[in-house]
């Protein structure tokens, strides 16, 4: 369990004192619910604005990760995706040409950022982090929704009133802070050390530690509960979102419970990750995006490599098919579909999973453990 404490005022030369973060990190305890209690922490100044909806503006982000089809026809066409520019009609290039031209969207990166500590002892979500830090003000639907499917791996911070250790070993509960605004509370978790000492500073409330828990214990904590969402990072300025109970809803209904795909991808990479990953394939829930190829027919999302290789784009959760900001919808699919698509199509070199990043290539060779599962 991770703790952080701040320094008493009891001098003048402490006054103006940065507040101090120490404890001992264990955020990948095997509790996967953090304990419950009273909430007693009112919101600071700015809490209200992100509450009441998702950005700096009062305005609330659609709760809506598009609805997923039914199911996914393996004969169907491939379209251009990752790496790859679908082909646009006469008509369209037109259009294009007369509308303002938006900057082009960034690569998604390969791997996560490298661990890091912005408060000794205290180790960052570096991925929810980031995913934070590329908010803007307001916050549009996509850059929430990359918020929380950066979400679905490794562990959040909870602020708790009074010594979390001394209450754990006393048997009692832990009061959880939280945001009062109107007649609904709000949980509020934090990303890294940064962001609990943010907090620590912003309401001067030095009578609380924290305690690192894996997300999902979070996200259930939350749900379990009457909260109406969760504030993520609240103290921080524009890099905070509020999350509303029915996003964590519609997002818990259609996730792997385990997190495994998520949880290897934004681990450090090694020689045992493809195999790994091939072995989450064959339990984990999986989707792929549906769109249209430059003759207007349905297609299975395929991405390229810089050598022109055509790797079928699978995606962890329907999220992560929205993040790739191309309008496509998500279809599930089963190991035996995904299967019968790689040994259908000799052209394809094997599969990309989750192309918004972090993502990884699997080859067929790599596939081959799975390429003779059947239905």
């Amino acid at each position: 369990m991770a703790l952080f404490s701040r320094r008493p005022k009891d001098s003048a030369d402490q006054t103006n004192a940065e507040p101090e973060v120490t404890g001992v990190e264990d955020a990948n305890s095997s509790a996967e619910e953090p304990a419950t209690g009273a909430a007693t922490d009112a919101p600071e100044a700015g809490a209200e604005a992100a509450a009441a909806g998702t950005d700096a503006s009062g305005d609330e982000v659609s709760t809506d990760i598009g609805e997923p089809t039914a199911s996914v026809g393996i004969s169907m066409s491939s379209f251009g995706g990752f790496g790859a520019t679908k082909a646009a009609s006469p008509a369209e290039q037109d259009a294009a040409a007369a509308q303002p031209q938006a900057a082009p969207r960034p690569s998604a990166p390969e791997t996560a950022p490298p661990p890091n500590e912005s408060i000794p002892g205290l180790r960052d979500n570096v991925l929810v982090r980031a995913a934070l830090a590329q908010v803007s003000a307001p916050a549009t639907a996509t850059e929430v929704l990359n918020v929380v499917r950066q979400m679905l791996q490794g562990h959040l911070y909870l602020r708790v009133k009074g010594d979390a250790r001394a209450l754990i070993a006393e048997g009692k509960p832990l009061p959880l802070a939280m945001a009062t605004i109107g007649e609904k509370n709000y949980a509020l978790a934090y990303s890294s050390g940064a962001a609990l000492q943010e907090s620590v500073r912003a309401d001067g409330d030095t009578a609380t530690s924290a305690m690192g828990q894996p997300v999902l214990g979070v996200i259930r904590h939350v749900l379990s509960g009457t909260y109406a969402g969760v504030i993520i990072d609240h103290a921080s300025g524009q890099a905070r979102v509020t999350l509303p109970r029915e996003l964590l809803e519609k997002v818990t209904a259609q996730m792997d419970p385990k997190l495994a795909l998520k949880t290897l991808l934004a681990a450090e990479r090694t020689d045992e990750t493809g195999a790994a990953v091939v072995a989450a394939l064959g339990e984990a829930p999986l989707w792929v995006a549906i769109g249209t190829t430059a003759d207007d027919r349905p297609g299975v999302a395929e991405g390229r490599s810089e050598d022109g290789s055509r790797y079928l784009e699978v995606y962890s959760h329907p999220l992560e098919v929205a993040a790739v900001g191309r309008g496509d919808k998500s279809a599930k699919i089963t190991t035996a579909q995904l299967a019968k698509a790689i040994q259908g199509d000799q052209g394809l070199s094997g599969i990309v999973v989750d192309p918004a990043g972090p993502w990884i290539r699997v080859t067929r060779d790599e596939l081959a453990p799975l390429l003779t599962v059947e239905d």
